[in-house]
């Protein structure tokens, strides 16, 4: 682990190669589990706020889902996480040709229908964070269903925390991106085999 600031970063995060490959795994992240995205309480707000501009996109198993529960539940643990269809989609999912899943949340976002992009847990995954107190766990989340990322990164020469830097940077700020991106560059020079 190295600390940045306040928070611990797992090395996988600088050691793995990573670069979603949508055309690979269509998405599976956001069908495959027994729970919906973690949500932060203060991000429920803006899903029900971009629930009025997508609502005709989502299928109908999900607005009757949204309507019959809302667009979160509270998980087998505990924690606050978006709703699901038939125990496996999430209510945000929409079809490409092909069986692409898409988030109808990010697709608002990039076409500027919405200043709100999709939930952090979303946005930085496959980082999952947990907070403890006085500092973030900032973990590398492993799954099969992200091997052919871990493909594609490692033919890109593209690094997990180089792929995320985005969101990244959107929760923790530039300036510790930029230490990270140091201490990282400094880690790579240190231990070549990495």
């Amino acid at each position: 682990m190295l600390q940045i600031k306040d928070t611990l970063v797992s090395l996988d995060l600088i050691e793995r190669f990573f670069c979603c490959d949508l055309d690979s795994c269509l998405g599976a992240c956001c069908v495959e589990g027994d729970a919906g995205a973690p949500v932060a309480d203060d991000e429920v707000c803006h899903l029900e706020d971009a629930l009025e501009i997508i609502h005709d996109e989502l299928t109908p198993a999900a607005r009757q889902t949204i309507a019959e529960q809302g667009v979160v539940y509270i998980d087998s643990e505990g924690d606050l996480v978006t709703s699901i269809v038939g125990g496996r989609d999430c209510v945000f999912c929409t079809y490409a040709p092909g069986g692409k899943t898409l988030c109808a949340l990010e697709k608002a976002f990039r076409e500027g229908r919405t200043k709100w992009c999709k939930p952090s847990s979303c946005h930085l995954y496959p980082v999952r964070l947990k907070s403890y107190g006085s500092f973030t766990a900032v973990n590398l989340h492993r799954w099969k269903i992200c091997k052919s990322a871990e493909t594609l990164g490692r033919k890109l020469g593209l690094r997990a925390y180089q792929f995320l830097k985005e969101p990244l940077t959107a929760r923790f700020g530039k300036e510790w991106y930029d230490e990270l991106s140091l201490t990282a560059e400094e880690y790579l020079r240190q231990f070549p085999d990495k």
